[in-house]
């Protein structure tokens, strides 16, 4: 009789396989990006499971059955579903994502279309008042603070110079170029003081994709994103006041206290959310890029719609301008950060950040701070040139990989 054991030969120890994962500065930032951006492919890391070596051959046929699974970014406490219920909530929250993401990778198209749409119909952003900007910004914010947790001031203590640099050229580079810019083409005033506030606002979330799609550094990227948007609490208005009081009256206390409620309080809320109740942040967030990509898209063709007489007559202008504006941005903030000796990741990161900004809090904040509603126009087209100027820009760098992350 042939014994029903296995051979020895079968019970040979099963060959184990390793953590893979990108080459980016931070792992742990990356985690977070995935819980918020504008689209993009949700396996950033390869988790395989360590097989120990069974004697039993019960058990050992057991282990076969162990199948590896994919750790989406975000999710570090869960490797194998416990249950087939646990399995399909999973694979519910993975289509829901995937449609996200389908959403969120188009976002300059969608933003793009919301601006014709306001142009050609503006009778069709009539329901958008200025409580529900309030409240879209709000949930673009609560969204982008769900990616933030304790993990990210170590990060940013491991990159110091990176962070610093990268924050000073946000608010002196954008605010500079939209002054000049205004002089240079001569703006209306309304003109001027719009592309001047867009200028001096914290750098936008989809700049965090880009900067992926790019090659950059990703953890510096959403940092330096948290940082300027908690820095515009003080640095917004002082600077619009600065720069833009000469063309418009500016209410520096008023955009203080507007930027403290839409972007400072949510962004805090987000994280504390994140930290302290990570299931529900886990459940929500695969829903947060889509949602902000619909608003700024419906904010940004609002914006268009309240002056789309305007705009047909000097449209013209106004995309140069903010073309220009985007432009210098890109430009100086890469060059700038190779003269600081920064390496070639970390400054593409940097050029992006400073050229992408946050333009539907400048459209939300010129709504209702400034009496012509013109102003507003500058910063909803900027929503679309630097969108379009930076997703090219991605696509040529992703070509290249830097020496740094060859290594």
């Amino acid at each position: 009789m042939q014994s029903s054991l296995p051979s020895k030969d079968s019970l040979k120890p099963i060959n184990t396989t390793t953590l893979k994962t990108k080459s980016f500065s931070d792992q742990s930032t990356l985690f977070k990006l995935h819980n918020f951006r504008f689209g993009t492919s949700s396996q950033f890391h390869q988790l395989s499971v360590k097989t120990p070596h069974f004697k039993n051959p019960i058990l050992l046929n057991q282990s076969k059955q162990l199948k590896v699974k994919k750790l989406h970014c975000g999710n570090l406490s869960n490797t194998l579903p416990s249950s087939d219920g646990e399995s399909e909530d999973n694979g519910i929250l993975k289509r829901i994502e995937e449609v996200g993401e389908a959403v969120s990778t188009a976002f300059p198209i969608w933003v793009a279309l919301g601006c014709l749409l306001g142009l050609l119909k503006p009778n069709s952003f009539n329901w958008v008042t200025p409580q529900w900007s309030i409240i879209g910004l709000t949930v673009i914010m609560l969204g982008m603070g769900m990616t933030l947790s304790f993990d990210d001031l170590r990060s940013a203590l491991a990159m110091p110079k990176e962070l610093f640099s990268g924050l000073v050229l946000q608010y002196s580079v954008m605010p500079l170029s939209g002054y000049f810019v205004s002089k240079l083409l001569n703006l209306p005033p309304h003109y001027a003081a719009g592309l001047i506030l867009v200028g001096c606002c914290p750098g936008g979330t989809a700049s965090n994709i880009v900067t992926y799609i790019a090659r950059g550094n990703v953890a510096l990227s959403v940092l330096m994103t948290a940082a300027s948007t908690i820095s515009a609490t003080v640095m917004t208005p002082l600077l619009t006041a600065k720069l833009a009081g000469q063309y418009v009256a500016v209410d520096a206390m008023g955009l203080f206290m507007s930027t403290l409620q839409v972007v400072l309080l949510p962004v805090l809320v987000g994280a504390f959310l994140n930290q302290c109740l990570p299931s529900l942040v886990k459940i929500v967030s695969p829903v947060m890029p889509p949602i902000a990509v619909v608003t700024v898209a419906v904010l940004c063709g609002n914006a268009i719609a309240q002056s789309s007489l305007a705009i047909l007559m000097s449209g013209g202008q106004v995309v140069l301008a903010s073309s220009l504006l985007h432009v210098s941005g890109f430009f100086f903030g890469y060059v700038l950060s190779r003269m600081l000796k920064l390496d070639i990741s970390s400054s593409r990161t940097i050029s992006i950040e400073v050229g992408m900004q946050n333009s539907v809090l400048g459209v939300v904040l010129a709504t209702q701070h400034f009496g012509n509603p013109l102003t507003a126009v500058p910063c909803a087209v900027s929503s679309v040139c630097h969108s379009i100027f930076g997703s090219a820009l991605a696509g040529i760098w992703r070509r290249s990989i830097p020496q740094k992350m060859q290594d």
